[in-house]
């Protein structure tokens, strides 16, 4: 093989040999003799009367000859120490030490995050007329003109500071802070929708700086060669319990053990998480106050590819206890929040344990994603008899959509079971601990973005800013859970049309009812509700100039057309919410 190699070497090496000499002695046209040439090697016609060369006299090359080589500080500035200088400190698109494409020493990495996130928001909602006086002459009745106006902005700020080589395994240490710096307004037609103070006026403005992460997480060992691993992380953190932010979902402070096993096929968390107050009227952490008296216990696995290839499961079990019984709390505006002006207006204390199951992925082409939850546990005060209560509840939502090419049809449902009889010694309204669900349209439909009090039965709301559930609190953010309401059953469907890679359309169109009335006719004084709460139409679009998440647009739209039982509650008056949101990020 050796000796053919060379013959065919040396014979090349004389036809470059001839050509230059023939090049310099014809006087042939330069094309003729290419053109003849080409086709005399084509058909290997060409003779030569070269001396024999024995090619067994041509040395063979050393293996171990020394090479160039240029010695590099590592493998992240490879590119810098071939001269190319790509590193703009101002530019996220390439390569930037502050984005953690390089470290700033040895193998520690910094990423910097800046995030504006700003929405403006016109809405008209159920706003109750002022029980001490009202803006607005001849307003007798006690629901209000609801036309408000909000303007929010959060500027978020992200620092981590991590080591080690995160593309295979994570990182041995790992230290993140997030403040957000939030301001906002608000102008209402009601006085006291803002206040409790009338002479407070009719808007507000507020701001307030919230630290949503302050952690350091420790990478304990690898448990594989595949790095499967156990880390433990402490401080303010994020936590979610499920898949699509049903039963908590928040920024607590806590202790989280967690890790994978099987080649990242299962994961699992475990932890302890005290809540922190929240700023009123941002819903940001509030440090400055002491943690609640309100624990989480969270267990849960999560187990890939099961039941079939694409579809992963959850099992999930957590204890939710809450021992803030001994005081009685003002939120920022002056408006009672624990104990939830509603029935007896006592300080209670609960313990809860839910049990779940919660699964995410695709059957073939259909794609399924949804969660199952069981409650159960005690109150020593229930919220309409002032007695020891046990809890037994129930919740079901799931989410099915199907895509066609550039479009996906989805089909939702919801059901939160209500309580048939607030004079019981038995709670069977389920409520969560924290939730933010993302189903039906999530913020973009009115019933989940927009709170609806409960005017006229008591100060609290039927459903929270950014909640599904019909859970009667004072509020969903600083209040507590409330096991003693209707109930919720949803059903709904919806499309996403891709129209560019840039542009997404949207729309849903969710039908709501009560799960059961009795409690809302408790709280109201009030016989015969119907269960109908009505349609909630929305529409919303997506616009990413850059087809990426540094420029995000958003402009959404919705209405809640009133069924019977919301008539009867709130009049036949169309709500609606009109919504633009821009967010940059660097």
């Amino acid at each position: 093989m050796n000796k053919l190699f060379h013959q065919r070497k040396l014979k090349l090496a004389l036809l470059a040999t001839l050509t230059v000499a023939n090049m310099a002695t014809e006087s042939l046209a330069d094309t003729d003799w290419q053109r003849q040439r080409a086709g005399d090697l084509r058909n290997d016609k060409i003779e030569y009367n070269a001396p024999e060369i024995d090619p067994s006299a041509i040395a063979v090359p050393s293996p171990n000859l020394p090479r160039e080589s240029i010695s590099i500080p590592d493998r992240w500035r490879l590119i810098e120490t071939l001269g190319v200088q790509t590193d703009n400190w101002l530019d996220p698109y390439n390569h930037n030490t502050l984005k953690a494409d390089q470290p700033i020493h040895d193998d520690w990495f910094l990423n910097l995050s800046l995030i504006s996130d700003t929405v403006v928001e016109a809405r008209r909602i159920p706003t109750p007329v002022g029980p001490q006086t009202s803006n607005r002459s001849s307003s007798l009745d006690v629901i209000g003109s609801g036309e408000q106006l909000i303007l929010n902005e959060n500027l978020i700020f992200n620092v981590v500071y991590y080591k080690g080589d995160t593309i295979f395994r994570p990182p041995d240490y790992e230290y993140r802070f997030t403040a957000v710096l939030n301001a906002n307004r608000v102008t209402v037609d009601e006085v006291r929708a803002l206040h409790i103070d009338p002479r407070d006026g009719d808007s507000r403005n507020d701001k307030h700086i919230g630290i949503q992460d302050l952690y350091v997480d420790k990478h304990l060992r690898n448990v594989s060669d595949r790095y499967d691993f156990d880390s433990i992380r402490v401080g303010v953190q994020p936590i979610t319990a499920d898949f699509r932010g049903f039963l908590f979902i928040d920024n607590p402070f806590g202790v989280r053990l967690f890790g994978t096993r099987d080649n990242n096929i299962y994961q699992y968390n475990l932890g302890w998480f005290r809540r922190i107050e929240k700023d009123t009227n941002s819903g940001l952490n509030d440090l400055s106050q002491d943690l609640r008296d309100d624990d989480v216990y969270l267990a849960n696995l999560y187990i890939q590819d099961f039941p079939v290839l694409g579809y992963n499961s959850q099992v999930a079990l957590v204890h939710n206890r809450n021992n803030e019984d001994d005081v009685n709390y003002y939120d920022n505006n002056g408006f009672l929040v624990r104990p939830a002006s509603i029935g007896t207006e006592q300080p209670r204390k609960y313990q809860v344990t839910y049990l779940g199951y919660s699964g995410d992925g695709h059957f073939g082409r259909n794609n399924v994603s949804g969660s199952i939850y069981y409650a159960f546990g005690d109150e020593d005060k229930a919220t309409f008899t002032g007695a020891q209560s046990d809890i037994e509840a129930f919740f079901a939502a799931a989410e099915l959509s199907r895509d066609y090419d550039w479009m996906r049809a989805r089909f939702s449902f919801v059901y939160g079971s209500g309580d048939e009889d607030p004079y019981d010694d038995k709670s069977t309204g389920f409520d969560a601990i924290l939730e933010n669900p993302l189903i039906a349209g999530a913020d973009t439909s009115f019933w989940i973005r927009q709170p609806v009090a409960n005017i006229g039965g008591g100060g609290v709301a039927l459903s929270g800013r950014n909640g599904v559930l019909n859970s009667l609190r004072s509020s969903k953010d600083q209040g507590q859970s409330n096991f003693t309401n209707p109930g919720i059953l949803l059903l709904g469907a919806g499309m996403d049309y891709d129209i560019y890679p840039e542009l997404r359309i949207s729309w849903n169109a969710n039908h709501i009812w009560f799960d059961k009335t009795e409690v809302m006719e408790v709280a109201r004084n009030q016989g015969g509700i119907d269960k109908a709460i009505g349609w909630d139409l929305s529409v919303a679009s997506i616009y990413r100039p850059f087809m990426s998440q540094n420029v995000v647009f958003r402009l959404s739209a919705a209405a809640l057309l009133p069924g019977k039982g919301y008539e009867q509650l709130y009049g036949d008056e169309v709500n609606y919410s009109v919504l633009a949101n821009l967010v940059l990020s660097f």
